[in-house]
């Protein structure tokens, strides 16, 4: 794994500052949102002065109970082939749910939910993921993702379920500390105890992000200043290991160039003060009460570096209360996890049906499944109903416009009793149907306005519009910039 250095999410927003800032040395892009057949302007500047572009998945579900979508995985390989990356990433959860599978509708979460970290739940994301490396023309690395909640009746910590995923599959590790947090304040989790029960070896980056606590809640909004316990956790992280490529990201509310370009600054110093931690850590474990080296020590192994284990090294890891021994030779007893063809339909119909009792709950107000904390689901449903609306809003501006400051009330309105069954475009074309069936808008100009949008693009094709239309149109555009 090469290493990649210091990097910013490239956002649309943020393009032009991305380009003029110093010491970039990648950028990551949301794969979904980047066209092979016409990549930004931006992004094919970047690559021609050598910067490294990695495509950011976020809707291939690899921890849906059904296989990944052989589409969205062809996508997801056209993305990282036109951009030249050395590795696609995606996240570790679950977005739809529903079928043929466990005979009721699908449905799509519209965003990033965890999954349980059962032994059904890993076997069939593990096997997901093989699919995905299969399919992929470099390799996958995953991200551990956020959560509002947690899941009844665990069987392993978030650290002891990425150690088994990288494990039995080999995938790299994009490991957010920003989400370390969120999970730490959300589910009381201890982020320094995740890092300890994870192989260090398989990171491929990290990720680092801000957000804001909200009555008890930690909200991941990335539209927020990387919070000092972010920080503290990155230096954690780097005073293990030295981290091949750390990254910034903003997705919203972006500051000024200058703002960014500090946090990136406090980023550095965050992981050279980990790496200066950790060198003192080794230094005094490698010596004995007279400054001797210890027997058996070798001074600077596994200090950092490039991604990966010498061969035939031995690495000790702690998982809970067992002591597991990694070894890169050949000599090493075969994993005991279940080959690519093993698992059994019945393992997913399981993992489905409790994926589909769940986000049912959230976005269809079916009653809570058992064991599910009901005051944090609905904090995750308000959410997700919030996030929906933001999408839409980016995805068809034009409501934002017709509806003025009463879009977002009543697309939260539309989404408690709407579920999203198909991607954002089509969610912007149900709610607007729904509001003009509704009667939410009297007849007025907001009404017109929403009923020729609909029709425009609802249809096969977009409907002839006169003259005189086209006119009022653009003047009307003009007029509101």
């Amino acid at each position: 794994m090469r290493r990649l250095g210091t990097g910013i999410g490239w956002r649309p927003e943020i393009a032009d500052a991305v380009e003029r800032m110093p010491g970039i040395d990648w950028v990551e892009a949301v794969a979904e949102n980047v066209c092979p057949g016409h990549l930004p302007d931006s992004l094919l500047r970047l690559r021609e002065r050598g910067v490294t572009v990695i495509p950011h998945g976020v809707s291939l579900g690899l921890g849906d109970a059904e296989r990944p979508d052989a589409g969205r995985l062809a996508a997801l390989a056209e993305r990282a082939e036109a951009l030249g990356s050395p590795l696609v990433t995606e996240h570790i959860a679950f977005v739809r749910a529903g079928g043929p599978l466990t005979a009721s509708p699908r449905l799509e979460a519209g965003h990033l939910l965890p999954v349980p970290r059962t032994r059904d739940a890993l076997d069939v994301l593990c096997e997901n993921v093989r699919i995905a490396q299969d399919a992929l023309p470099v390799p996958l690395a995953v991200e551990n993702i956020a959560a509002l909640i947690a899941w009844p009746g665990e069987e392993m910590t978030e650290g002891q379920f990425l150690y088994e995923l990288a494990d039995r599959t080999g995938v790299r590790l994009l490991i957010d500390v920003a989400n370390l947090h969120t999970n730490h304040v959300n589910r009381g989790e201890d982020p320094a105890k995740a890092l300890a029960e994870l192989p260090l070896e398989a990171i491929a980056y990290v990720h680092v992000a801000g957000g804001l606590e909200r009555d008890g809640v930690w909200h991941d909004s990335h539209a927020h200043p990387v919070p000092r316990p972010v920080l503290d956790i990155l230096t954690d992280l780097a005073s293990r290991v030295s981290p091949p490529g750390v990254l910034l990201e903003r997705d919203e509310n972006f500051p000024e160039p200058a703002e960014l370009e500090r946090e990136l600054g406090t980023i550095r110093a965050a992981v050279e003060a980990g790496g200066r931690e950790g060198a003192l850590a080794r230094a005094s474990s490698t010596t004995g009460e007279h400054g001797a080296t210890k027997p058996g020590t070798e001074i600077g192994a596994g200090t950092g570096g490039e991604v990966g284990t010498e061969v035939g090294a031995k690495t000790r890891v702690e998982i809970g209360a067992e002591t597991r021994a990694v070894t890169g030779d050949e000599s090493a007893p075969p994993t005991s996890e279940p080959g690519p063809t093993a698992l059994g339909e019945a393992t997913r119909q399981r993992l489905g049906l409790a994926q589909a009792a769940l986000l049912s709950a959230l976005v269809a107000g079916t009653p809570v499944p058992e064991g599910f904390d009901r005051v944090r689901l609905g904090v995750q449903a308000r959410a997700l109903a919030a996030k929906r609306a933001d999408v839409v809003a980016k995805v068809a501006p034009e409501l934002p416009l017709i509806l003025g400051s009463g879009y977002r009330t009543a697309f939260i309105s539309y989404a408690q009793g709407h579920p999203m069954h198909g991607g954002y475009r089509q969610d912007a074309l149900d709610f607007a149907e729904q509001t003009l069936l509704g009667g939410r808008l009297t007849e007025g100009r907001a009404r017109r306005e929403l009923r020729r949008w609909w029709l425009d693009r609802s249809g096969p094709a977009p409907r002839p519009m006169s003259r005189l239309g086209q006119v009022g149109r653009v003047g009307r555009t003009l007029i509101r910039r």
